[in-house]
């Protein structure tokens, strides 16, 4: 049986050139229209994860990061001119899921609160697997590293030995997790497996057309 693991930081709704336009109905078509079984997201604007995971097929669990105070305000001036507000339109992490059994358990812990929120969180599928998402501090190594150690001792905790994915933005271009295999990889966007499933079939990385600034890192796990 194949799996398909997609990790991909959405920018906050944004894309590159700049459109100071409502582009959720570009992500979530664009985001669809691939084939993945579990989809790790970043910088998420906080009111998407349910929106996407509808036409995608898909349930849905999310964590709030950072700028989410006042959020009817945030949502009001960020929906329709997301350059205006850029991440101070509040920010969540997502993780999408079809079939699979289903979501059977959702697990989070803070990482850090300071220079901004951080968080890790997984989902357990209705088989027993486990999938971890991370958006480790920016513009620091040193708090990247932390957060990056923090996480994948609170994945492995919640797993318990299970088959554990864990995968998102590190924040640095060569991360390494002990006992864990590296999946998959483009610029600073991870994905890592530890006790199966493997090997690694493909990974690639996928077309966005203009959509963020992170390109999607997709990897195929055989079991």
């Amino acid at each position: 049986m194949e799996l398909r693991v997609l990790t991909w930081n959405l920018f906050h709704g944004r894309a590159l050139p700049a459109r100071n336009e409502n582009l959720f109905d570009e992500f979530a078509a664009t985001l669809a229209s691939w084939r993945w079984d579990v989809a790790l997201l970043q910088e998420v604007p906080p009111w998407w994860p349910a929106e996407l995971a509808t036409p995608c097929g898909a349930q849905a669990r999310h964590a709030l990061t950072s700028r989410n105070a006042l959020p009817r305000l945030r949502r009001a001036l960020a929906r329709n001119r997301p350059e205006l507000m850029r991440s101070n339109g509040g920010g969540c992490n997502a993780i999408l899921v079809r079939e699979l059994g289903g979501i059977s358990t959702h697990a989070r812990r803070r990482l850090r609160t300071w220079p901004e929120r951080r968080v890790v969180h997984a989902v357990r599928d209705g088989e027993g697997r486990w999938f971890a998402n991370l958006h480790a501090s920016v513009h620091d190594a040193e708090r990247a590293e932390a957060d990056i150690a923090q996480a994948r001792a609170a994945a492995l905790r919640w797993a318990g030995g299970a088959p554990l994915v864990l995968g998102g933005d590190f924040n640095v271009r060569g991360p390494h997790l002990s006992r864990f295999l590296h999946a998959a990889g483009h610029g600073v966007d991870h994905v890592f497996a530890h006790g199966g499933p493997e090997p690694i079939v493909r990974a690639e990385v996928l077309e966005r057309g203009g959509l963020s600034d992170h390109a999607p890192v997709r990897v195929t796990l055989s079991g």
